[in-house]
């Protein structure tokens, strides 16, 4: 068995890390042992590992689907963007580098060295690794020292399979494109298509398949039907309305909505904690901008952040900072996550990620931020409301705290509470118990439904990510890819197939 595949896209946002969740699920049901991989993963939205290496969150929730705990050399290259033009890098886990674009560039023969020896490591201890592309494999600027997509596929000698989103239109075009646009030592590699949410009735749609099939030479594997309210950890902000937007219209037994604004700051991180209030019955989630977007909340939360420092500058130009003020003053709940605890904060000193010196936070908490050079990754577990809580920690600024009440590893006062605790409101007891202070502060009539599970939750919306691709992807012609590799996929460009543009020397 060649043991792996790769799920390339025609754009970011087509689905790609939907669709190897999928694959993952679908084949953990059949009794395989299956691991995902992403080479190099662009995104502010990571967590820690049980061994305490930082990694993408959608490759976390593709574990999760693969029922197979989530490691270092599932993303061995994370890069999370800043506020300059600017990325960290982070390798196996661990920061080592704050690049531009072009210093980035001259690292990667040697990132491809190390997701090459990440894959074949997958490989040995898997029966099956599922690789998820980033962004387009026709990105030909990038195509020389690409190490995600068909430079990938090329020095692993992987079959792709490339998805495409019908739903934002031309399809065809971009997948035909596709192709077009590869070397024919690239070409040889794609296997196949998959048409990613659709609606309609498929058999409008027959006529441009066998087309495209005509076209190209490469049969299409499956046409996935639109799911609505996945609620899968998002992995950039082209997800973000679907990821967070949403909740009750009622709250539980008739009682009232609960209404949470969720400052969307300009380089928020992790916002996926904020998925478990979004799916507690009762409670409406959205994003907020704007002073009068926070008038009606019963909460406010500020998120975590790649870039305190700005995001607090931003918060203030946007004239936030006095409705929060107001809030504190006047008992309304208000919670900071991570970077939106440290805006919480009497003071900030910064000399490592902004290099900003000291700087006033909002100071409705008492305490004292300083930025260190070492990032603090851990997996914590305390209490709180009597509860236990589990969380996740990623974080260069380290709290001290000169007052208040505890709350996690950081402290309340009146209806003001902050920590570095992400995943936190992922636990249910303690969930709950937050939301019933949030709502007695707030005068609302509200009680969080007992017995909802977020975990239960989680793993339903993964098992019909199982479904979608055991009812409507070919699953035979899957199969044979995972088992013969390349040799399953096509050897040579067929006749009528796009001219390939071969790609060559430095372009950018």
């Amino acid at each position: 068995m060649s043991n792996a595949i790769l799920i390339a896209g025609t754009t970011s946002d087509a689905g790609k890390s939907v669709v190897t969740a999928g694959i993952c699920r679908w084949l953990v049901r059949q009794g395989v042992k299956v691991a995902p991989f992403k080479a190099q993963n662009m995104s502010l939205n990571s967590m820690v590992t049980a061994d305490g290496a930082e990694i993408g969150r959608a490759q976390v929730m593709q574990a999760q689907a693969a029922r197979v705990e989530p490691e270092a050399a599932m993303n061995p290259v994370l890069l999370k963007p800043g506020g300059d033009g600017r990325s960290q890098v982070v390798l196996l886990g661990r920061p080592v580098a704050e690049v531009g674009a072009l210093d980035y560039r001259e690292r990667k023969p040697y990132l491809l060295e190390r997701s090459l020896e990440c894959l074949a490591d997958l490989r040995r201890r898997f029966d099956v690794v599922v690789c998820e592309g980033a962004g387009s494999p026709a990105e030909i600027n990038l195509r020389d020292r690409d190490i995600a997509n068909m430079g990938l596929a090329r020095a692993a000698e992987l079959p792709v399979l490339v998805v495409g989103d019908i739903d934002r239109g031309g399809v065809f075009a971009a997948m035909y494109g596709t192709l077009a646009l590869l070397s024919p030592e690239d070409q040889r590699l794609v296997a196949g298509w998959l048409v990613n949410k659709f609606r309609g009735d498929a058999r409008l749609l027959k006529p441009g398949l066998d087309m495209l099939h005509e076209l190209t030479g490469r049969p299409v594997l499956g046409t996935l039907p639109m799911l609505a309210d996945l609620w899968l950890d998002a992995e950039d902000s082209l997800d973000l309305t679907t990821a967070v937007e949403r909740g009750a219209t009622a709250g539980p037994h008739g009682r009232d909505v609960l209404r949470v604004a969720v400052l969307r700051l300009p380089r928020l991180s992790n916002f996926t904690d904020v998925d478990a209030l979004a799916q507690e019955p009762g409670v409406l989630v959205r994003w907020a901008t704007r002073p009068e977007e926070l008038a009606d909340a019963d909460l406010v939360v500020l998120p975590g952040t790649r870039a305190t420092v700005a995001d607090l500058a931003w918060l203030r130009e946007r004239g936030l900072e006095q409705p929060l003020r107001e809030r504190a003053l006047a008992g309304r709940p208000v919670l900071g996550v991570c970077g939106g605890y440290q805006m919480l904060s009497q003071r900030i000193t910064d000399s490592v990620e902004s290099g900003a010196g000291v700087v006033d936070g909002l100071g409705l908490l008492p305490v004292r931020v300083e930025f260190q050079v070492e990032k603090t990754l851990g997996r914590p577990v305390g209490e709180a409301y009597g509860e236990r809580v589990e969380g996740y920690e990623i974080h260069h600024g380290v709290a001290r705290v000169d007052g208040g009440e505890p709350f996690l590893d950081g402290c309340r006062v009146g209806a003001v509470w902050g920590t570095t605790w992400h995943g936190a409101l992922e636990n249910d007891g303690f969930r709950r118990a937050f939301l019933r202070e949030v709502a007695a502060l707030a005068g609302r009539d509200f009680t969080p439904a007992p017995g909802t599970s977020f975990a239960a939750a989680r793993e339903a919306r993964l098992d019909r990510l199982g479904d979608l691709i055991e009812e409507h992807a070919d699953t035979d012609a899957l199969w044979r890819l995972i088992e013969g590799g390349v040799d399953g996929a096509l050897p040579f460009v067929p006749p009528g197939a796009p001219t390939a543009r071969a790609v060559e020397g430095d372009l950018l």
